[in-house]
């Protein structure tokens, strides 16, 4: 049976609810969302005269929710203009409503006796056929369906989304017995497809597989540094981006989340798991329970283990709590000899090699926790799920780790590891051993492009399922075509190559433009198109700074105008060359990388991409296209009058203020995206999307554009109007006299220069502009010392 989603009704307006409601409406869904009403007026609206009747009484507690949701940061919606989408509602007189509703999603509070009332309702309304899952994080799936007809249980499911549902990519289907296949099949292509999410089926045991594990690891570690005797700030040094996890590590993440969180999934894991070996694990320290007792939970109570404060100066510090006396100290940094010799390796599967070999305490620390949870998730098979890359699946997407427990197993070579866990006693699952024997060494492989995994039962090695399409370029190394010291080039096939770098903060140097062209090069000579994209977390911060900073502290500014050039000729050719070219920006995407973006023949973002042209921030204008192109835009718009030049002033506005994008959708709303440029939600499938855009274009018989010499500029006249703004703003003391200054090259350039009247002109007219504008900044003091700022955190510049 084909089904397709159009209408989506939530049930609870919770933080989960009105957050799961927003990330549907994201993707273009109709959404209803419901919540009870409320049984007692309050004070202001019995002053009002309100009556518990009244339709703005029985939905107070849902807008309010909504409310609330939708004015949080970071934000669910990727545009606030899907608002529309949303209906609100009580459960007094809306429900009936879900009778026209696709798929209904239970979010209610986590009460079973509740949740079966709220289930009978929903029996009651729905139309038989449609889908109805649960939310629950921790209630078993199976209860919740009790005493249903065959029809609700043959659609029913649970489907556990992490909170922030937008940006955090688990999506955990459990189906029960009585679950349809094709309903799981279903979910699970949903979440992937149209959710964007890493869809991961779970069996239905307490917490699913993404907390079971996840929170094991994270109290494992609390009892590693316990036995090793570290503190908050040494575990937080030891648990973050040098292993692979979030900046805000083990402590940090417990602050933003609640720690009553953390202590209310323990205690249920505790209770709810008799039989696991390792249950001891998530009884918790007693340090834990007292601050769960004295209510410091962290960011919602104002102090966890860490606790904002004033010093004798009156200036904010972090202050970090002693978990041995309860109180806050100034934060401590943190050293180790073992993360000293790591600084120099980016690859993270090779530093996971040195850390777990280092001699001091981080590398015992390292040695216990992560032998510890090899173990503890081996033993996991098959009781949370049949195959191990569901595990590294879960807690990758909903915990934000690069490498899961058996990927990074893998990493230090899964044979010599058990040995060392041998050690330590913390020996792993027979499934293990017996892999091993048959001369398996891994649990993963890559065969013709595609990732594998090691199936326990029939002991061979099996295609993930649900990713048998992606293209992962780490996959591909036997498909590089042409590489240097930073990018690559990358046959995909069917005639399509990709260009992709990894340099530091994925900058824009030498290295990385050289390899751009070479791809251009090898693309109308042999290929059909280019797809300009990689698969980190950033697409690119922009220009390599150090490099501006240098040749403008030796003044070399012919240097400058080279560098300038070059990446402007560079950014052209994406255009303007002979193939179609596809842009995949994701992340943040910055400054030389917006450029890149807006000249593609066609952009294929991810949804969560965050983009703009924020050179303004270090005292310089773009200079990669980026004003150019803006320009042209709007001429390519509007006819001539007012509203040609508001919408020139609204695109000065993005570049003078450094507008960035939250949201690809924000983008296409700002202009750096156009109707015709495309969004991924899954940025997983975002090169193969990329790719099929440019097979479409090649197919549809590509022509190679001329470069536009017919931009209409406004002169004098215009530079005029823009003068009196920034006049106004400078009066106003909103801007300095370095942003006034920089402000009116960048309208010097959209206004085309001092022309007598307006005129039109070409690209390369505005390009030359447009260099000579970020040039000419960077010989001004208060630039440089913008720029070394961001290089030496707020040093001052020496004469």
């Amino acid at each position: 049976m084909k089904r397709s989603i159009r209408k989506v009704a939530v049930l609870g307006s919770g933080v989960m609810g009105s957050s799961i409601a927003c990330h549907f409406v994201n993707i273009g869904c109709e959404v209803l969302l419901l919540d009870i009403a409320p049984k007692e007026l309050t004070d202001e609206e019995k002053a009002k005269g309100l009556s518990l009747d009244n339709k703005v009484v029985k939905n107070r507690i849902v807008q309010s929710s909504f409310d609330k949701c939708v004015k949080s940061s970071p934000g669910p919606l990727y545009s606030k203009k899907f608002i529309s989408r949303i209906t609100l509602g009580n459960f007094d007189d809306d429900f009936a409503k879900i009778k026209n509703y696709d798929w209904t999603i239970e979010v209610v509070v986590e009460n079973l006796e509740i949740k079966k009332k709220v289930y009978e309702q929903v029996e009651k309304y729905r139309t038989p056929g449609t889908l109805i899952t649960s939310n629950t994080s921790g209630i078993p799936i199976h209860l919740m369906a009790e005493g249903r007809s065959a029809d609700f249980k043959k659609h029913f499911a649970g489907t556990h989304f992490f909170n922030p549902p937008r940006y955090l990519r688990l999506f955990e289907v459990i189906p029960t017995a009585d679950t349809d296949p094709e309903i799981t099949k279903f979910l699970l292509h949903y979440g992937d497809l149209y959710l964007g999410k890493v869809s991961v089926l779970c069996k239905d045991t307490p917490a699913f597989i993404g907390n079971r594990v996840g929170v094991w690891g994270l109290l494992k570690v609390i009892d590693s540094m316990q036995k090793y005797d570290l503190n908050v700030d040494e575990i937080d040094k030891l648990t973050g981006p040098v292993i692979g996890r979030p900046k805000s590590a083990t402590f940090r993440t417990s602050d933003v989340v609640g720690l009553d969180t953390l202590v209310k999934v323990a205690n249920n894991l505790y209770a709810g798991l008799p039989n696991d070996e390792a249950r001891e694990i998530f009884k918790l320290p007693d340090v834990v329970n007292k601050l769960d007792e004295n209510k410091w939970l962290g960011d919602k109570t104002g102090q966890g283990f860490y606790k904002k404060s004033k010093n004798e100066k009156g200036q904010t510090e972090i202050l970090t709590l002693d978990l041995k006396t309860l109180e806050y100290k100034p934060k401590a940094k943190a050293k180790f000899a073992t993360l000293e010799t790591t600084k120099t390796i980016d690859n993270l599967r090779d530093r996971f090699k040195v850390l777990l070999a280092g001699k001091d305490k981080a590398g015992d620390f390292y040695r216990d926790c992560f032998y510890g949870l090899f173990q503890y998730a081996s033993n996991r098979i098959p009781e949370i799920s049949d195959e191990l890359f569901r595990i590294d699946d879960a807690v990758c997407a909903g915990f934000g780790w690069e490498l899961g427990p058996f990927d990074t197993w893998d990493a230090l070579g899964v044979e010599k590891t058990v040995q060392a866990m041998e050690g330590m006693n913390y020996k792993p699952a027979q499934w293990v051993y017996d892999m091993l024997a048959t001369g398996n060494k891994s649990f993963y492989k890559v065969e013709g492009g595609q990732r594998k995994y090691y199936d326990i039962p029939s002991k061979s090695y099996k295609s993930i399922s649900g990713k048998e399409g992606f293209i992962i370029l780490e996959n591909l190394s036997d498909k590089v075509v042409w590489k240097n010291a930073e990018s690559k080039v990358t046959d995909l096939g069917d005639g399509v190559i990709n260009f992709s770098w990894s340099s530091k903060s994925y900058t824009l140097g030498s290295a990385v433009i050289e390899g751009l062209n070479k791809a251009i090069d090898l693309a109308e000579k042999d290929y059909r198109g280019l797809v300009v994209g990689h698969q980190g977390p950033d697409f690119s911060l922009g220009a390599n700074l150090g490099l501006v900073f240098m040749y403008a502290i030796e003044q070399d500014y012919d240097e400058i105008d080279f560098m300038v050039r070059a990446f402007q000729n560079s950014v052209m050719r994406l255009r303007y060359s002979s193939v179609p070219v596809s842009v995949a920006p994701q992340g943040r995407t910055l400054g030389g990388g917006c450029e890149m973006t807006m000249h593609a023949d066609v952009a294929v973002a991810a949804a969560e991409t965050y983009i703009g042209l924020v050179e303004v921030g270090v005292g310089l204008i773009p200079g990669g296209g980026g004003t150019k192109e803006y320009t042209k835009r709007v001429s390519d718009r509007f006819l001539e009058g007012d509203a040609e030049m508001n919408a020139l002033q609204n695109a000065f506005m993005n570049i003078a203020t450094a507008k960035v994008a939250l949201s690809a959708e924000e983008a296409r709303e700002n202009g750096v995206l156009r109707d015709l440029d495309r969004i991924t939600v899954n940025k997983d499938r975002q090169i193969l999307d990329a790719k099929a855009a440019v097979i479409e274009l090649a197919d549809a018989g590509y022509t190679m554009p001329v470069q536009a010499k017919n931009i209409r500029v406004q002169g004098r006249a215009g530079l005029a109007l823009f003068a009196a703004g920034v006049n106004g703003m400078k009066m106003g003391r909103y801007i300095s006299d370095h942003d006034m200054k920089i402000a009116m090259k960048i309208a010097n350039v959209m206004c085309g220069g001092d022309l007598t009247s307006p005129e039109e002109v070409s690209e390369q007219y505005l390009l030359d502009l447009e260099r000579e504008a970020f040039v000419s900044l960077c010989g001004e003091r208060k630039t440089l010392e913008r720029i070394q700022s961001i290089l030496t955190g707020g040093k001052p510049l020496r004469n």
